[in-house]
């Protein structure tokens, strides 16, 4: 369910490149939706088309990356059953302290998976 291998070929390196430029802003994003109390579970989805999911946070060509990425929640997965009510839990269990872990959910065609992504340690920390 969680970070597929099938995720590691194909995407991981362009979704890398594309995290590295946008990780902060993500980390910014993640911090609002927890600390405004949406949700303790921010999901950004990751699609080279248009989707239905989530706010868009960033077009892929305002900064010139490959992915659009949309500022999502658990809440919002469950309601459009991304991910099943009897899976909640586990998804939970499973979910990543959102200040150290990008939550990402690729679509691409038919291909839809979770990976979560460390966030750049700080260096001037």
């Amino acid at each position: 369910m969680l970070n597929d291998p099938d995720i590691d070929g194909k995407y991981l390196g362009t979704i890398s490149k594309d995290f590295v430029v946008i990780a902060e802003t993500l980390k910014e994003a993640a911090y609002q939706i927890v600390q405004q109390g949406f949700s303790k579970f921010p999901i950004f989805v990751i699609s080279k088309q248009e989707v239905v999911i989530g706010q868009l946070l960033i077009h892929k060509t305002e900064v010139a990356i490959n992915w659009n990425v949309y500022a999502s929640y658990l809440d919002e997965f469950t309601q459009l059953d991304l991910v099943k009510k009897d899976k909640i839990e586990e998804f939970k269990g499973i979910y990543k302290n959102p200040e150290e872990y990008c939550c990402l959910f690729v679509i691409d065609g038919e291909f839809q998976n979770f990976v979560f992504i460390p966030y750049p340690v700080d260096s001037d920390s």
